[in-house]
């Protein structure tokens, strides 16, 4: 038998290479019409044994054109493969597998980590900002390590959170995106739609963000990389307050206040100037990768610190990473990856808003040049602070963070050796993550009197995470048209998180800070801690199937438990279906010259959501002291909310429809994508009548609305005598809609949601003008006004005369819609002999941003000259055409009436969000082929453009804090989701230069 098998047979030999002409292992090299198939080893080299009758061979590796070489008679054969430039054929993780971007048939998005990196920045979130169509980054926060709020699709949920699901290496990640070192990532992809995300059910209702990091190659020689970078950090724009002179002036035009004790009208101090210092940032990333016939490796570390612009404020991170994969003989496969860092940030307590404040005519300084304990201006008496007293004061005055985390996944894998293409794999997660604050402020810190007492605080948290998944995976293809994968998944997981927190004050010494509360010598106070443990249980299946690359479908049910829900109701299950076609492999396509690749996709599904806190089906107890006895507290318990045993899932339905395409040989390509969202089952507080002695319970009801339109488009416009230039955009719109709300009500004005609108609605009065002398209806619809003094929009009735019939009233308020018309990104690259440009940038089209510096809550508009104010055009009779109104005017509490309309703007603006000019050293290295070395200088944030609120300020129009945070009257946290505009850290301009080394 042995001698006929030889007859039949012929062996070939030889070798891969790449476009270096460097050796490529890994490749696949088979038989086109047989089942022959061969893998080139670390030297490129392969052999090969075919039918006698076989003629040509068929070369693959994943990124290259696939090569179809003739064989000509037993010689050894050289084949050279080429860089693909088809989009299509890429691969792209989809969730528990990968698979050819021409056979997705979800709504997927990918960037791969060296696009991500054309951003030198601390984490993942601040890298993908305007670079994925229906991906929406917004900053959240300007401090030093501050992550991003990642929104796919638009928000769902109202009162549940609606940040994705992050998958790091296959295992769900309970940690912050910030522990993830951007410099580690291989590749970011994006499930957006049901039909992509059902795979990860309960919480694949606000979309999956997979995350892959970098490992070995096997086969692969040993090799070290570095990536580093240093860069200096600059005041992006002032908040632009008034200036002596200017300060002079406006509180004259109130008339309301005279000079403090510490103001004269011919000082003119520039508090920010003294305050901010220059800011820095550096990064470090080494790494040794490589592999084995069997097996690869990959490890490194890394390095990063970013000095902030507000003195002692800081972020450092180091991490350590490590994966290994090892083949066990001919069917076992076993592997490891760990994820670690240490990340430390401080200064968080000093603000900006005390010193934006301060009256530019406050003197701070003594008579011989030393600087004062405070400043006194007409109503208050203020500690004095600058970047100096900050730094001196830096261990009498601290607020430090230190967290750690550990996230790891392993895996074994076995190929059934009698069924070929199944396999079995176990993976298991084992994640720890530990936060550890302590706060300190020493005796009269910023505090107007000097006998203040020290006060300090600490508070610790600890999460554990464990995950368990079981997967069978079957691929096969079959007479070379039928390509089946089947996959099946029994997993569980749990988590259990602790936190606790006390705080003391009269600490004996600063040298105690906040590490020996029990010393203190005043009051000790042990706060309400936190502990939970949840667990989810889930099966899932999903068959994915194409016929001759034309026709696919992919089909997906998944069940799961959650611990959290009520008894009878912990399990949902939810299926997906989407369907491809690739028309351009159709026979009738095949004149049609000027198109590369066609594929239309149809998608829908159901995906859900436990957005539901641990316990809430057993109601709440809160503790209450009272009076009893002569002198003792006593400490009674009361119902606060309901138990409901029939609390259940969100859940979301889908419908996606998308064509994906690619023209004139693959010099535009893109995606056009349709899709409409349904969430159903909100859970919502229902309030109960008084006479229930209970305020409310959580319920099931509530609908939103999701509908939106995307697209992207890739083109490479030049790529000629050795000068390329490609360019990409993203546009998208998201229509968000609030469908209904509990008890069939149309309206919750305290939460801000309005059936029919947007979640995020404002409800306020519209400004219209400023009422100016001679306005008959002034004393009509504002009894008691002033000229000069805010217009707003009257919605009542008029007489027969035309006169309004009443005054301006609650009924006037109008429901303002917050989302934005579209928004998006674009990039471009252009590169010469060595040389390359990139430019990365983000865009936005209407909405409204909130800004607290102008508005009601900030109190830097008060226009009373009681405080500084924000530099603004206000009415005075010689000014009747400004946009502010007249200093001193009729006021509502501190503010002008109507103050908070002053803090509304159009949200429009094209950032420039990076420019990087770099050298590929590599042309000039070609005696050492496997060294790589490229420079780089990127200014990033350097221009703003098409943006009102930057024209009026100067300042960054990205929001810089939620809508409870950094005001001197934020919102209610039932309004957090409103991102603002604060007096948060500046936002800044950096300057840096970096390196990446491979050899």
């Amino acid at each position: 038998m042995s001698f006929t098998v030889l007859a039949q047979t012929k062996r070939i030999t030889g070798k891969v290479l790449d476009e270096k002409n460097q050796p490529l292992p890994g490749a696949s090299v088979r038989a086109k019409t047989g089942n022959a198939t061969a893998v080139t080893a670390v030297n490129g080299e392969f052999t090969i044994n075919i039918p006698t009758g076989e003629n040509i061979l068929k070369v693959s590796f994943v990124g290259y054109d696939d090569q179809e070489i003739l064989i000509k008679g037993l010689a050894p054969i050289t084949v050279h493969m080429n860089t693909s430039s088809k989009s299509l054929a890429d691969v792209v993780v989809i969730g528990y597998g990968t698979q050819r971007r021409e056979a997705v048939t979800g709504s997927v998005s990918s960037i791969n980590g060296d696009k991500l990196r054309d951003i030198p920045t601390a984490n993942v979130s601040q890298a993908i900002q305007g670079r994925l169509p229906g991906v929406e980054v917004s900053q959240t926060s300007t401090q030093p390590g501050a992550t991003m709020q990642i929104l796919i699709r638009g928000q769902r949920s109202l009162t549940a959170s609606n940040n994705p699901l992050i998958v790091l290496d296959g295992i769900p990640f309970t940690g912050s995106i910030a522990d993830i070192n951007p410099n580690d990532v291989k590749s970011v992809d994006i499930l957006k739609d049901a039909s992509a995300t059902a795979i990860y059910g309960s919480r694949g209702a606000n979309g999956v963000i997979l995350i892959t990091t970098n490992r070995g190659q096997v086969g692969g020689s040993a090799k070290i990389t570095y990536n580093g970078y240093y860069g200096t950090q600059t005041l992006f724009a002032r908040y632009p307050m008034m200036n002596g002179p200017e300060f002079v002036a406006m509180r004259k035009a109130a008339g309301l206040y005279t000079n403090g004790a510490d103001e004269k009208d011919d000082v003119n101090i520039d508090w920010q100037k003294l305050f901010y210092r220059t800011g820095r940032v550096w990064s470090n990333d080494v790494g040794v990768s490589g592999g084995s016939q069997t097996g690869s490796y990959n490890f490194g570390g890394g390095y990063y610190k970013n000095e902030g612009l507000i003195p002692t404020q800081q972020y450092t991170r180091y991490s350590i990473r490590g994966s290994v994969d090892q083949n066990v003989g001919k069917y076992f496969k076993v592997g490891f990856t760990s994820n670690n860092n240490y990340n430390l940030t401080e200064g968080s307590q000093v603000g900006v808003g005390g010193v934006l404040s301060f009256t530019p005519i406050a003197n701070p300084y003594n008579a011989d040049g030393s600087l004062k304990r405070t400043i006194k201006m007409p109503l208050t008496e203020s500690f004095v602070l600058t970047k100096g007293i900050v730094n001196s004061l830096h261990d009498q005055w601290l607020n430090e963070t230190r967290g750690y985390a550990t996230y790891n996944s392993m895996y074994g894998e076995v190929k059934i050796p009698w069924v070929e293409g199944l396999k079995y794999r176990v993976n298991l997660g084992l994640d720890y993550i530990q936060s550890n604050n302590g706060n300190y402020t020493g005796t009269g810190v910023n505090s107007s009197t000097a006998n203040t007492p020290s006060t300090a605080g600490v508070s610790n948290s600890a999460q554990y995470h464990w995950a368990l998944e079981n997967l069978l995976t079957y691929d096969r293809t079959f007479a070379q048209k039928h390509n089946i994968n089947v996959v099946a998944l029994y997993s569980s997981e749990q988590t259990r998180f602790n936190s606790s927190s006390m705080s003391a004050r009269g600490i004996p010494a600063s040298a105690f800070q906040f590490y020996n509360l029990g010393q203190s010598t005043g009051e000790i106070k042990i706060n309400d801690g936190n502990y939970y443990l949840t667990g989810l249980m889930s099966y899932m299946g999903r068959v994915m199937y194409s016929y001759d690359d034309r026709y696919l479908i992919s089909a997906t049910v998944r069940s799961d438990a959650s611990s959290v829900l009520a008894p009878g109701h912990k399990w949902h299950t939810y299926p997906a279906v989407s369907v491809g076609w690739n028309m351009m492999n159709e026979s009738f396509m095949k004149g049609v010259t000027f198109v590369d690749n066609l594929k239309l996709r149809l998608g829908y599904g159901q995906t859900s959501n436990q957005a539901v806190n641990a316990y809430q089906t057993l109601g709440a107890l809160t503790t209450r002291y009272y009076n009893f006895g002569d002198s003792n507290y006593q400490n009674g318990y009361y119902v606060s909310q309901l138990p409901n045993a029939a609390l259940g899932w969100e859940y979301s339905e889908t419908w996606n429809y998308g064509l994906d395409f690619s023209l004139f040989k693959h010099r535009l390509s893109g995606t056009l994508e349709y899709y409409t969202t349904q969430t159903k089952d909100i859970l919502l507080s229902v309030g109960l009548p008084p006479t229930s002695g209970v305020g409310s319970y959580v319920a099931n009801i509530g609908r939103t609305q999701n509908k939106g339109l995307e697209l992207s488009l890739t083109a490479n416009i030049i790529n000629k005598d050795g000068l390329t230039w490609d360019f990409g955009i993203n546009i998208y719109g998201n229509r968000n809609k609030l469908v209904a709300l509990a008890s069939g009500q149309t309206r919750d004005e305290g939460n801000s949601w309005f059936v029919g609108h947007n979640i995020n609605s404002i409800f306020d009065y519209k400004k219209i003008g400023i009422w100016q002398t001679g306005d008959p209806n002034l004393n009509i619809l504002e009894p008691g006004g002033n000229v000069g003094m805010i217009k707003v929009l009257y919605t009542g009735p008029y007489n027969a005369n035309g006169q309004p019939t009443r005054a301006i009233g609650p009924d006037d308020r109008q429901i303002i819609d917050v989302d934005p018309k579209f928004q998006g990104g674009f990039n471009t690259r252009i590169a010469y002999k060595g040389f390359d440009l990139n430019i990365v940038g983000a865009y936005k089209n209407g909405g409204v941003l909130i800004s607290s510096l102008y508005g009601s809550g900030g109190y830097l508009d008060l226009l009373t000259g009681r405080s500084n104010n924000v530099k603004v055009d206000y009415w005075t009779p010689e000014n009747t055409g400004a946009q502010f109104p007249k200093p001193g005017g009729i006021t509502s509490g501190d503010n002008p009436k109507y103050g908070s309309t002053l803090g509304y703007f159009d949200a429009s603006y094209l950032k420039i969000r990076s420019m990087s000019l770099g050298y590929d050293f590599s042309k000039l290295l070609s005696k050492h082929a496997n060294m790589k070395l490229r420079t780089y200088f990127t200014v990033q944030n350097p221009f703003v453009f098409f943006s009102p609120y930057h024209k009026l300020s100067g300042m960054d129009p990205e929001t810089n804090s939620y809508g409870n945070e950094n005001a001197a009257v934020p919102l209610s946290q039932a309004q957090r989701r409103f991102l603002t505009i604060g007096t948060n850290s500046p936002s800044t301009r950096n300057y840096v230069f970096g390196m990446s080394m491979t050899f």
